[in-house]
């Protein structure tokens, strides 16, 4: 099982409060993350303040470019992967998205890793490109065949609905196969991580609705006739993680973090299928014996990265102290 930390490109105002983390301090976690022998940093993609966010705050959140930011990141560290959680596809031309993707992994040395989604909050798009339809669907299955042809082949074209571009010569090229994840919960994201992805990235399952995912992401992709997955593709569960010595003390610090907040937030988008009464069976919440046993079910069900790791806490400190105790007792 590899280990990824969840670091704040976007998160203030979502599962962190506002201020959490200005730029130093978002590098320092990253830093740190290697140090402490995490497999890779995973950062998200906002754009604009949502509703909900700016009802609750009287200051506007600091959203920081995942691209950049991992950037700067990788001339820090040597080993730890950099991999976005999710970079949404609709704000960006997939031309310029390969340009940043493949950018990064030469920086890097072969080290990034692409997360790609439609985005939590339709809003967002929707500040960027008022009165513009989209289906995010859609666009998702054409910019991830785009994605893949800007990486692999010499010159590029590509002809869709949502996605056209002509005779792109996009160099240089990533470092070896970039990898791209599907992210997400619905199906529309599992069937994209069959037919087009080296990867799946969803979020706060449990072990049982894991295995059922990825169960119907191999029949998918038998059935297209892609074949049996390759060894290597990632299922990279996205989940919140609050140990204390009581599982009733894990909850009780769970339900007084920002991260409560937000994922019940999510309940009516990403997280419309799962229940907001069950997030205990859906995170790693509780004792580090329990949250062990647990993580063993997640790797049974077929999980083999535990990424973008959030840590309920409210302050860059407590986030610090959390993940050296993560690190020592579980990892």
């Amino acid at each position: 099982m590899r280990f990824g930390l969840g670091v704040p490109t976007g998160t203030e105002g979502l599962m962190y409060p506002v201020p959490y983390a200005d730029a130093e301090q978002a590098v320092r976690l990253a830093v740190e993350a290697e140090r402490l022998g995490f497999d890779s940093v995973w950062g998200n993609d906002h754009v604009t303040t949502q509703a909900y966010v700016r009802a609750e705050f009287t200051e506007p959140p600091r959203y920081y470019d995942p691209f950049a930011y991992l950037s700067y990141v990788a001339a820090l560290t040597r080993r730890i992967r950099l991999a976005t959680a999710i970079m949404v596809l609709p704000f960006r031309n997939p031309v310029v998205a390969a340009k940043q993707a493949a950018t990064l992994d030469r920086l890097s040395g072969g080290r990034a890793v692409l997360g790609v989604g439609i985005g939590a909050y339709r809003e967002e798009f929707t500040a960027m490109n008022p009165g513009v339809p989209i289906n995010r669907g859609q666009h998702a299955a054409e910019a991830l065949r785009a994605l893949t042809a800007l990486f692999t082949e010499r010159r590029a074209s590509f002809r869709g609905r949502w996605v056209n571009f002509e005779d792109v010569e996009s160099y240089p090229k990533p470092v070896a196969r970039l990898p791209i994840l599907s992210g997400g919960n619905a199906p529309g994201s599992k069937t994209r991580a069959a037919l087009y992805a080296d990867g799946w990235l969803p979020a706060c399952l449990t072990p049982q609705e894991a295995a059922k995912g990825l169960a119907e992401i191999r029949a998918q992709a038998e059935a297209a006739g892609r074949g049996p997955l390759p060894a290597d593709f990632e299922v990279a569960l996205q989940v919140a993680v609050c140990v204390a010595p009581t599982q009733e003390g894990a909850w009780r610090k769970f339900r007084a973090s920002q991260l409560h907040t937000h994922m019940v937030s999510l309940s009516k988008t990403t997280l419309k299928d799962q229940g907001v009464a069950d997030l205990a069976a859906r995170n790693l919440i509780g004792t580090p014996q329990s949250v062990a046993e647990r993580i063993e079910e997640y790797r049974a069900a077929g999980v083999n990265t535990l990424a973008g790791l959030l840590f309920a806490a409210n302050t860059v400190e407590e986030t610090l102290d959390a993940m050296t105790e993560f690190s020592e007792v579980i990892m």
